[in-house]
């Protein structure tokens, strides 16, 4: 019979001291609720032991990230950005978490997801788009953050750890026509340095060549100077050797005209027999000694009058040089071919 009594009234002890016992983790706050009124909040992690009519609700009360969705906001100029931010936040205060949301953490969430974006209407509304964009984010991220922090906690038991901002673009058909004023800007910019970059070596490139003629001109100039002062010297070094010897250095002269002149052994040359030409054929020493044959009448033992004669190469003797031509006088009929 005990142990009958004993089998049936140990599951109720065992049921009714569970119901009477709950553990607090160091990471919660704990709420004791009695018909979802509260009757006590001060408990640390451990153990603790309350009436099995007692209802035991538990928070986390570490930092939790509120990631909420990107939405438009308008800035001063009228124009809309679509914001993405997030939030840092914790309980504080779990009566007043509690009184205000019933337990509830998603509808914490979306009340507090509605307070921070009051907050970001409010400054991106007092803003140009190139203020929110370029400078003034953090101050805008640490003005949201110290104004949430004055009403929130009172409103939700919420402390707000920080708020901020990842992201901020403008919508599709806005940010197309920003990218074009951009890309005008931009291509605006470049023809301006490309002109100016083309103007630069275009005066460049001119410096360049009025410098390369000056320097042609300068060595042209002194090259000239140079080879007058040689030719000066030359002539004044030839005209002293000269001197020395004038009947050689006519002769000297005299067979280099030759050379020249019955240089092609098919050239006729006509020209009088007494010119001063081939005074070095007539005597070596230049003088006229001789005159051409003349003409006489059959039978007759007197010289007539000198006529022209035509001079024609011959080839050379075989005891003179090769290079030298010796000319044959032909007498004419009294003309000039």
């Amino acid at each position: 019979m005990y142990k009958t009594i004993t089998f049936v009234l140990l599951p109720i002890i065992v049921m009714v001291g569970s119901l009477s016992m709950f553990t607090v983790q160091e990471t919660e706050l704990a709420l004791m609720l009695r018909f979802k009124k509260i009757v006590g909040d001060d408990f640390g992690p451990g153990l603790h032991f309350k009436s099995p009519i007692h209802n035991v609700m538990t928070f986390d009360k570490r930092i939790q990230t509120l990631d909420s969705p990107p939405q438009q906001f308008l800035t001063v100029e009228k124009k809309n950005l679509i914001v993405d931010s997030f939030i840092k936040w914790r309980i504080t205060n779990v009566i007043t978490y509690y009184k205000a949301v019933s337990g509830n953490q998603q509808r914490a969430r979306d009340r507090l997801g509605e307070i921070i974006a009051d907050g970001l209407r409010s400054e991106f509304g007092k803003r140009t788009i190139k203020e929110v964009v370029s400078g003034d984010r953090v101050e805008i991220m640490g003005i949201i953050t110290k104004e949430a922090n004055v009403n929130v906690p009172k409103l939700l038991g919420i402390d707000i750890i920080d708020v901020r901002i990842k992201r901020i673009e403008l919508p599709a058909e806005v940010s197309n026509s920003v990218y074009r004023r951009m890309e005008a800007e931009r291509e605006r910019v470049a023809k301006k340095w490309r002109s100016q970059g083309e103007a630069d070596a275009v005066r460049i490139r001119a410096n360049a060549d009025r410098e390369r003629i000056e320097v042609f001109s300068k060595a042209e100039r002194d090259s000239e100077q140079i080879r007058g002062e040689g030719e000066a010297i030359s002539a004044d070094t030839y005209a002293k050797a000269y001197n020395q010897n004038q009947e050689f250095y006519t002769l000297y002269r005299s067979l280099n005209a030759y050379k020249t002149a019955f240089n092609n052994r098919n050239d006729v040359l006509i020209i009088q027999p007494e010119s001063d030409f081939f005074n070095y054929f007539k005597d070596l020493n230049g003088k006229k000694s001789f005159y051409p044959i003349s003409m006489t009448e059959p039978g007759s033992t007197s010289t007539t009058s000198k006529v022209p004669v035509e001079i024609k190469n011959v080839e050379t003797n075989n005891s003179l040089p090769k290079d030298v031509v010796v000319p044959e006088v032909v007498p004419t009929n009294g003309e000039l071919d």
